[in-house]
């Protein structure tokens, strides 16, 4: 078995606990830039609002990204975003040229 099955075997509370975990951290860390972690690893908390649908979450991507930052994604964005430099739009493309197909 290779690390990607392996996941797989993870029992489905301890990963939505995990889970949550990730969510209400990145909820606290503010600082952490939706384009900075797009530049570094290929996603964002967009990204996760969206994998939330993908994965059966039947509200809309408004509802989706609430519940992922923890407020209306409007508010969020107004509270903690900052504009994005040509730097970090370039490096976000390239580090999203890395990602899995569906990812």
């Amino acid at each position: 078995m290779n690390g990607q099955d392996n996941i797989d075997m993870i029992d489905d509370a301890v990963a939505a606990a995990a889970f949550r975990r990730l969510v209400r951290h990145l909820q606290h860390r503010h600082d952490a830039q939706n384009i900075e972690l797009m530049g570094l690893a290929g996603f964002c908390r967009n990204c996760l609002a969206d994998w939330i649908r993908d994965a059966g979450y039947e509200g809309d991507k408004g509802a989706a990204r609430a519940v992922i930052h923890g407020m209306p994604f409007e508010d969020w964005k107004a509270q903690h975003q900052s504009e994005a430099t040509p730097d970090q739009i370039a490096r976000m493309e390239e580090s999203v040229k890395k990602n899995a197909p569906g990812h």
